[in-house]
């Protein structure tokens, strides 16, 4: 491999003009198709296959002005009066008049028909039922929405506009700026030279613009989440940076070194490129095995990420040594340009010093951040899922103000009512069966009402609407699901469904906790297959894999301590702790197993590569620590820089995401790999590289830290002077 991509390296210098050209030609071609073909995204998350998901699907076809998005408008009365005046009765006829008129509403009803005011005569809910479903529910629908009711506030009503048509897709902006500037410091500080910083900053830029541009191509023919392209940005700048600094470091010290410009790129990308092609290849199996899961949105999620990150590495191997070839010696701080070339780095950086430290004091060390990360680990044990409601939504906003007014008129289960499908083959018996499920759900512990049945035209379905007396994300909420569910299933002559948003809620959490025992086994046994094959060793692996379970308890338990225990809570903007979404930890997994890896990767493989080239295991751990120090906390500063920016969003779904992605990373990096990668090393000494000869046998030779490079350029230097 590092020979097949020094000759890329190589040959992209040679032709930069050309490499630049085509990048650019692409990314045009890709921008002018997003504009000619980007679809909307979805915000719902569809679970095929579970009891929720096959009561929409039955709405969908038997019900389907049923099945559209809703919307909840609550009324409320000044304090000390009640809406049961004339004047206020009127004003809320004349709100649900206008509401029913709006375009995309099939109806609104009267809350003084259907009883829907609350005990103190002080709120009233009118529901809104749109023809769509949510995400096609078009932004000029929801604006006019959002606009009824202006009468009543005039006649001194509050009036909030809540439901799940509210629902609003993250926005990208100037907060994610913060994180791409703080990691443009980080590459100036690390390089010394702007020209290197900039050049740096600008590939990966091109990267995630290419990456991005291709996945909005595609939304008018694959359903996006709304999180999707979020996550692909998020990682595609991350790994772009990373990748590019890697490239480029690497460059600088085979300048500082002695070598002419085209050999000192061609070189770089293949060693630290090797390196960069495995990491990036980890990362995109990470997250496209996501697949396995079998769940739709996720896939699509891991898949749209996975794409942007395999973008980044053909950039980074191609367009990086072409805008290497520009920048020449200017790559280096002017102090260096004119400098003789140097003997390899002197070892007494920070980088030295910390692995002189660490290995000395190596049991110390292990012990220590072994039980500091257990001890972190702990909370974890106590992590509920859920997907997030208007409850978590940052407060101010339309949804949070509606969420909050109908649990302070009518309690929390008003925000999370259940809806029961009833369906058979004719009329009567579906009629029988509503009656009688009604009965039973009514009698179910922890249900507040039953509405009276909804049956389509046919007679064929009903609709029941189901209050529970908690909110959506409750604990007693996901037990009174299940509860409903067993007294139905008996009922004969029909099939009876639960759904809703809660329930579907509940349906998606459950599935992937159960998949998610199955994902981290299929994860931690890649990493010890893939390392196995590229250092040559059991043991690495097997320490690797280790450290990473270190850092995804870690993580769990710092992110379940403040997201949804509410420890320094308020410092992230988060108002409201709660479960923590439930695709948050398989995510996770997938992302930071990739991202692990890339720093094992570019620590380790400089460890083996001195190895093999006669250094002491001692001397090689110390030497591959010191190398790699600099270039790996920048990089790790770079991804949490960046993960942070997003922190910033109001979103809590990306907030918590951005969270938990930053402290992986840092744990990760400094923790893990920076210190206690390199005291077990230490410890283990020799026998860190032993493999059994039968797997050596079988094993191929990837040769990622360029051995057979070096051999292939000996035979080419000593062929030369033959050939003259």
């Amino acid at each position: 491999m590092a020979t097949l991509l020094y000759r890329l390296g190589r040959a992209s210098f040679r032709r930069r003009r050309l490499v630049l050209a085509l990048w650019l030609a692409v990314l045009a071609a890709l921008g002018v198709t997003t504009v000619a073909f980007i679809g909307p995204t979805a915000s719902n998350f569809t679970m095929p296959g579970t009891e929720s998901q096959r009561a929409l699907d039955a709405l969908a076809k038997h019900f389907p002005e049923a099945g559209g998005a809703t919307g909840t408008i609550v009324v409320a009365a000044p304090e000390g009066e009640q809406l049961t005046s004339p004047q206020a009765r009127q004003a809320i006829g004349a709100l649900t008049k206008e509401a029913a008129g709006l375009p995309g509403v099939l109806a609104a009803v009267d809350p003084f028909q259907i009883g829907a005011v609350s005990p103190d005569g002080r709120h009233a809910l009118v529901q809104v039922q749109f023809a769509a479903v949510n995400d096609r529910v078009t932004d000029g629908q929801r604006a006019a929405y959002a606009k009824v009711g202006a009468g009543a506030e005039a006649a001194g009503l509050r009036v909030e506009h809540g439901g799940e048509v509210m629902t609003s897709e993250p926005e990208i902006g100037s907060t994610e700026a913060l994180g791409v500037a703080v990691a443009a410091a980080v590459l100036i500080i690390t390089f010394g030279s702007l020209v290197a910083a900039g050049m740096t900053m600008l590939n990966a830029l091109i990267g995630v613009g290419v990456g991005m541009a291709g996945l909005f191509s595609l939304s008018s023919v694959v359903e996006l989440t709304s999180t999707a392209p979020v996550l692909a940005l998020m990682l595609g700048l991350a790994v772009g940076i990373d990748y590019s600094l890697f490239i480029t470091s690497r460059h600088r010290q085979n300048l500082l070194d002695g070598l002419e410009p085209e050999e000192a790129a061609a070189r770089a990308v293949g060693t630290a490129g090797s390196a960069v092609v495995f990491a990036g290849a980890t990362v995109v199996i990470a997250l496209a095995g996501l697949a396995v899961v079998n769940i739709p949105f996720l896939t699509v999620m891991g898949l749209a990420a996975s794409g942007t990150v395999a973008v980044a590495v053909l950039v980074a191997i191609t367009l990086q040594p072409a805008l290497l070839g520009f920048a020449g010696h200017r790559v280096l701080p002017r102090r260096h340009r004119t400098a003789r070339p140097t003997e390899p780095a002197a070892r007494g950086g920070f980088g030295f010093r910390w692995a002189y430290i660490v290995t000395r004091w190596r049991v110390l060390f292990i012990l220590a951040g072994v039980l500091c990360l257990a001890g972190l680990t702990v909370p974890a044990s106590e992590m509920r899922l859920a997907l997030p409601d208007a409850g978590t939504a940052q407060a101010g906003s339309p949804a949070r103000e509606a969420h909050d007014l109908i649990s302070a008129g009518f309690g929390p289960g008003f925000n999370g009512r259940l809806a029961a499908v009833v369906s058979s083959g004719s009329a009567e018996a579906t009629g029988r069966a509503a009656k009688e499920a009604a009965a039973l759900i009514q009698a179910t512990k922890g249900v507040i009402a039953v509405t009276p049945p909804q049956p389509n035209a046919s007679g064929t379905t009903v609709l029941l609407a189901v209050i529970p007396a908690t909110g959506p994300t409750d604990a007693a909420t996901e037990t009174l699901v299940h509860d409903i569910r067993d007294k139905v299933r008996g009922i004969d002559g029909a099939q009876v469904s639960l759904t809703g948003m809660t329930a579907i809620g509940i349906d998606v959490s459950e599935k992937l906790s159960d998949a998610l025992p199955v994902y981290l086994l299929l994860v931690v046994g890649l990493s010890v297959l893939l390392l196995m094959l590229v250092f040559r060793s059991v043991l690495v692996p097997v320490k690797a894999a280790l450290g990473f379970l270190l850092t995804v308890g870690a993580t769990f338990g710092i992110t379940v301590t403040v997201f949804q225990q509410g420890w320094l809570a308020g410092l992230l903007g988060v108002d409201t702790p709660g479960p923590l979404v439930s695709f948050l930890p398989i995510l996770l997994i997938g992302i930071l197993f990739g991202l692990a890896m890339d720093y094992q990767v570019f620590l380790v493989s400089r460890m083996r590569e001195d190895f093999v080239h006669g250094d002491t295991a001692q001397q090689a751990t110390i030497s591959g620590t010191g190398h790699g120090a600099r270039v790996v906390t920048a990089a790790a500063l770079i991804m949490i820089s960046v993960f942070s920016g997003f922190v910033l969003l109001d979103d809590p779904i990306i907030k918590s995401m951005g969270f938990a992605l930053a402290v992986g990373v840092a744990i990760d990096a400094f923790v893990v790999r920076m210190t206690i990668v390199p005291a077990v090393m230490s410890l283990l000494g020799d026998s860190a590289w032993w493999l059994p000869r039968p797997l050596d046998r079988v094993l191929p030779n990837v040769d990622i830290e360029g051995e057979q490079l070096r051999v292939h350029l000996d035979h080419d230097a000593t062929e030369v002077p033959a050939r003259v």
